[in-house]
């Protein structure tokens, strides 16, 4: 049975909406989660001043580099995905049409992204979970004492990847099955993609 030429009206402005209330979230925790860039590279000149300038160190502000880059990396990696901006093989992707990319980021969306993510959440539930019974610390006793927190990022990424794969393959349907999106709707979603 052919897949229908277009969707249902309802169905379209409700992909619509959802992909531009994620994209909204997306930019929103991106464009927080860059300070983490700046805290990274502050802490790490800090550490080294006072390591080679002045012979003296802090164990906690050597890990809070550790804390620094896994929340730039974990928390910032759904907006990359959201700014396709991620690693790919784009020998040939670059040069496909845009319903070709749609399919591939349909397909890629449905059968590597989501399922990875997903036993991501899957294995790392137990992980994370014990990690908080036990408010498990560093294991050098001047160190952070939150490091179930670290490990929680772990679930939130996989939760903010599963959000944006979802968001990305409702990107692909539309482009692939529904009508155009009716100009008044483009310029909002233009607008608001402008003010973040």
């Amino acid at each position: 049975m052919p897949l229908p030429n277009s969707s249902p009206p309802y169905f379209t402005h409700i992909l619509a909406q959802f992909i531009r209330y994620q994209n909204h979230l997306q930019t929103q925790i991106g464009h927080i989660v860059a300070w983490a860039g700046l805290a990274l590279v502050g802490i790490t000149a800090l550490v080294v001043i006072l390591r080679y300038g002045f012979e003296t160190g802090s164990i906690a502000l050597q890990e809070s580099i550790m804390y620094a880059h896994a929340i730039l990396f974990m928390l910032g990696m759904a907006y990359t995905y959201q700014q396709d901006k991620h690693v790919r093989v784009d020998v040939f992707y670059a040069h496909y049409s845009s319903k070709q990319r749609a399919w591939v980021n349909l397909l890629g969306t449905l059968f590597l992204t989501l399922p990875t993510m997903v036993f991501i959440f899957w294995i790392g539930w137990d992980y994370v979970a014990m990690s908080w019974s036990i408010r498990e610390t560093s294991v050098e006793s001047s160190g952070i004492a939150y490091l179930y927190l670290l490990k929680s990022l772990i679930l939130i990424m996989a939760l903010l990847m599963i959000s944006q794969a979802l968001s990305v393959a409702a990107q692909a349907w539309l482009t692939l099955f529904a009508p155009p999106l009716p100009q008044p709707l483009e310029q909002d979603n233009d607008h608001l993609e402008g003010k973040l």
